[in-house]
């Protein structure tokens, strides 16, 4: 089968021909139909999440099952399934008894202790498999297995009221998505970004306001709940400040830049939460909201030959607003 193999750390991506697979007991084989190509590839190609390379990279695998291996009985030939980012803990540690696995030293993620899906066939254990809804198409559901359900997890986590109004700080590949997942939700939505060419495109996917800062948030009013979808601790930093009382702030990109936090947050009883992905009940409501017509993926679609272009623009930040690999 043919894969895109990082040889090295910092390693140039190469496609090249690599043996199928083939599942073991409790595992699936899966045709890759698409695979979404997330900025964490990134982190693990420069070593900022660690793994052994050469590594078959990829977490947002779309594709129908093939092969079933032994033990298995919840999936069969034939079925459409995404796979999240852990497949499998080590079921024994107080983490995975509480039902936390996302929590447990031992876990087994996609495209970092496995091959990922940035080929033609990948691996992975059934029970994780998620079924598709029907009616979304490969290129659709592919996105939501990392950046959909990130973003979903993390509104969901912040626990909003009904009357309470979320912002969305970025509009990069996580925060298109929230301000579609915010407004589908019923609550009331606001965009943060400096970007004047992207104001249009999120009051057309749901956002009531826009604005460009903390001070501009702060001045409508505030919210009760940001979601900080980028990469910058600086602008979730300044963002703070448009928070009302009571207000949660969800950190879901990665930085290594300082998250400063000033003394209001004291007599605001502001919080500030870190997520990631919740649970599988939040990423089957993240596909059925797909589903339903109320988020749209919008990608750039490319062949696996040209994966390396595909990694250049989501690396220089130019891709807009996801990457899919279609097989």
């Amino acid at each position: 089968m043919k894969a895109a193999v990082v040889p090295a750390l910092n390693g140039q991506w190469e496609v090249k021909e690599v043996p199928t697979p083939e599942p073991g007991a409790n595992q699936v084989l899966l045709k890759i139909h698409a695979s979404g190509l997330c900025y964490t590839d990134v982190h693990i190609t420069k070593g900022e999440i660690p793994t052994e390379f050469p590594r078959i990279l990829g977490h947002e695998p779309v594709g129908e099952i093939v092969a079933i291996g032994e033990g298995v009985t919840s999936r069969q030939v034939g079925d459409r399934v995404g796979v999240p980012w852990v497949q499998a803990s080590c079921g024994r540690c107080e983490w995975c008894l509480r039902g936390k696995r996302m929590f447990c030293a031992q876990q087994i993620g996609t495209g970092v202790q496995t091959q990922g899906s940035h080929a033609e066939y990948m691996l992975a254990y059934a029970d994780t498999t998620m079924l598709l809804p029907d009616n979304v198409s490969y290129e659709q559901a592919a996105p939501i297995f990392c950046a959909g359900y990130t973003v979903w997890s993390g509104l969901r986590f912040a626990d909003p009221k009904p009357h309470e109004r979320i912002a969305i700080l970025g509009v990069g590949g996580l925060g298109y998505l929230g301000v579609q997942y915010s407004k589908a939700a019923g609550f009331e939505t606001i965009a943060i970004t400096h970007s004047k060419d992207k104001e249009k495109l999120v009051r057309d996917l749901g956002a009531d306001e826009v604005v460009a800062d903390g001070e501009g948030l702060k001045a409508i009013g505030g919210a009760d709940v940001i979601l900080a979808t980028g990469n910058s601790y600086k602008a979730a930093s300044a963002a703070l400040g448009g928070l009302r009382p009571d207000g949660r702030m969800v950190l879901m990109g990665v930085s290594d830049e300082p998250l400063q936090v000033t003394s209001e947050a004291i007599m605001n009883r502001t919080r500030i939460i870190g997520s990631t992905q919740n649970g599988s009940e939040y990423l089957y409501e993240a596909l059925d909201y797909v589903a339903k017509g109320k988020v749209k993926v919008i990608a750039e679609t490319y062949s696996l030959n040209d994966i390396s272009r595909a990694y250049e623009r989501v690396l220089k930040g130019e891709a807009r607003f996801r990457a899919v690999i279609a097989m």
